[in-house]
Order: structure tokens, then C-alpha cells, then sequence
């Protein structure tokens, strides 16, 4: 069969043992990031449209800089090939939908220039959001096909999160609790806190993982 998972690729599972890095150095980057530039956000009044999707994708830039320089730090240390095939997969796998997320957050950020700060605004940030998830949730179903299982259950764990905030979008509650920080709580929480559960569940898993 084409493709494969990692257990019909051990190479690859050298590759991914660098991304968490111990207790998910990867992870802990994108919680840490993902918290306080929520907290950041929220604080300097950051609620256009424009400047929301402006800051958040500069916000990934910083976090995906940074953990490739720690992914090559590690590889180093290890005497391992950074670039190799395994990891040209891996990212060969996730760029298409990270693309898209990145081209939506420049259109997003071109088209509604004119749009003040108010309820306004936060909807179509909260739709950004939405359509930010779910291509990182297939993103990580794509690279999943090459790496550990716990890779793919955290790409269906962020198309269900999207579900569920499109399913709670079409409601009245919905509508009576939008604020001007919900679209930053939502970053927050399911970017920041779903890679600090996911960091946790490394830290106890890939021990017992690397003591069989």
C-alpha cells in the first residue's frame, strides 16, 4: 500500500521522536505561544479583523521559527539528519492546508479593512478561527499517515473542536455571549490548550514508548 503509517516506516519514528523533543518541547512552545499571545491580544486590544488576523499568523510564525530551530538543535545533538526524507514527508504532507490557512488569513486581513472593532469584526474573526482549525486538524491527518497514531487522533480532536464551534455558531447562545475577546479565549484555548494537552499526553507516553 502506498504511503504507510509509522509502523511501516521505523525511519520515520526518528524523525518524530525530535518534534516533542522530551516532554514535547514542540508542544510546549505552541501552548506557551498560543496562551500569552491570547492573554496579549486581549490585552492590547487587538479586535479587527485586519490586525487580529495579522497578529495571529505572525504569532504562528514565531512558533513555527522557533521549533525549527529547536528540531534542528536536537537533530544536531543527535548527530541526525535534520532534512531528510522522513521529515520532507512529513512537511510535504501538512504545507497544503497550512498554505490555505495562510492565504485565507491574508485575504481575511485585505478584504476587511474598513471594518471597525464591534460584533462586527468578531464574527468574522470567529469564522477565521473556524476555517483555521479545521485545515490545521487535516494538516495533522496528513502528516499523521507517516507518524505515530497520537498524531492523527490530534488532528480529528481539532476537526471535532471546529464542528462543535460551528454547531455552537448556529445557535442563540452563541449570540448572546460573543464579545469582543471571544475570538482570542478561542485561540487560546484550542490552540494553546490543546497542544498542552497533547505535551502532557507525550509526557507520559513516549517513555513507556521508548522502554519497550
Amino acid at each position: 500500500m502506498g504511503g504507510g503509517t509509522s509502523s511501516d516506516h521505523p525511519d520515520l519514528d526518528g524523525a518524530f521522536r525530535r518534534l516533542p523533543a522530551g516532554a514535547g518541547t514542540h508542544h510546549d512552545l505552541c501552548w506557551h505561544r498560543g496562551i500569552a499571545a491570547a492573554i496579549a491580544g486581549w490585552a492590547l486590544k487587538i479586535e479587527t479583523v485586519r490586525v487580529f488576523a495579522l497578529y495571529w499568523m505572525a504569532v504562528c510564525l514565531v512558533v513555527i521559527t522557533g521549533a525549527f530551530f529547536l528540531v534542528r538543535r536536537q537533530a544536531l545533538k543527535n548527530s541526525e539528519n535534520f532534512w531528510s526524507p522522513p521529515t520532507r514527508r512529513v512537511a510535504q504532507a501538512m504545507f497544503p492546508a497550512l498554505l490555505i490557512g495562510s492565504v485565507a488569513g491574508l485575504v481575511m486581513a485585505s478584504w476587511f479593512t474598513q471594518l471597525d472593532a464591534g460584533l462586527g469584526s468578531t464574527f468574522v474573526s470567529i469564522y477565521l478561527i473556524l476555517f483555521w482549525i479545521l485545515l490545521y486538524g487535516l494538516a495533522l491527518l496528513a502528516a499523521g499517515f507517516f507518524m505515530p497514531r497520537g498524531v492523527r487522533l490530534f488532528g480529528w480532536g481539532f476537526l471535532v473542536a471546529g464542528l462543535i464551534l460551528l454547531g455552537w455558531m448556529l445557535t442563540q447562545s452563541f449570540l448572546n455571549v460573543a464579545a469582543v475577546y471571544l475570538p482570542h479565549l478561542l485561540m487560546g484555548v484550542i490552540f494553546g490548550g490543546s497542544h498542552l494537552a497533547y505535551g502532557i499526553y507525550l509526557y507520559f507516553t513516549e517513555p513507556r514508548k521508548n522502554e519497550t
